[in-house]
């Protein structure tokens, strides 16, 4: 969902940010009446794509520093993210401004420093390679079915359809 918001103008604004945050309360909803061992730390792993959305839904964005929106609001996104978001996003309701073009300023800033420095500059989240299973694990679970003894269903032998099931 972050990468449609990052990748796309048409999902950077007020109304889809409403329609999101209605959604990811749904779901707040069922991870906390769900047992654990069906939703897991899925609310965590949406924080990113919350931040985002709670940027999208909040008031005078234009009032906002560059120092509130990155420990306060969206602490988690990178620079690259809140300026993607930040130039991406327009006001389809209320037709209200983004942030102020010194936030704008500062987050160009940064960027060019980080990019000096080595540091990606993708907006896009980074792999995540702490995957709890490891391939081998992925692969022993598998168990192969034989269907060659099973007998179809008259109906689907009767269809000319399936006629491949006569083999």
């Amino acid at each position: 969902m972050l990468f449609s918001l990052l990748l796309r103008r048409e999902c950077c604004t007020f109304s889809n940010g409403e329609f999101v945050k209605a959604g990811l309360a749904e779901l707040e909803l069922w991870c906390c009446q769900a047992k654990d061992e069906y939703a897991g730390s899925s609310w965590d792993e949406l924080k990113h794509i919350r931040q985002a959305v709670g940027f999208l839904v909040i008031h005078q964005k234009y009032r906002i520093s560059y120092d509130e929106i990155t420990n306060d609001l969206c602490p988690i996104l990178s620079v690259q993210q809140l300026y993607r978001i930040c130039t991406l996003y327009w006001d389809d309701n209320y037709n209200t401004r983004s942030v102020s073009p010194d936030v704008i300023s500062s987050m160009r800033v940064l960027m060019t420093e980080d990019s000096n420095n080595a540091v990606s500059n993708s907006f896009l989240l980074d792999d995540n390679s702490s995957i709890p299973f490891s391939v081998d694990d992925l692969s022993t679970a598998l168990h192969v079915k034989d269907f060659s003894d099973v007998t179809p269903a008259e109906e689907l032998l009767e269809h000319p359809a399936f006629e491949f099931l006569h083999d």
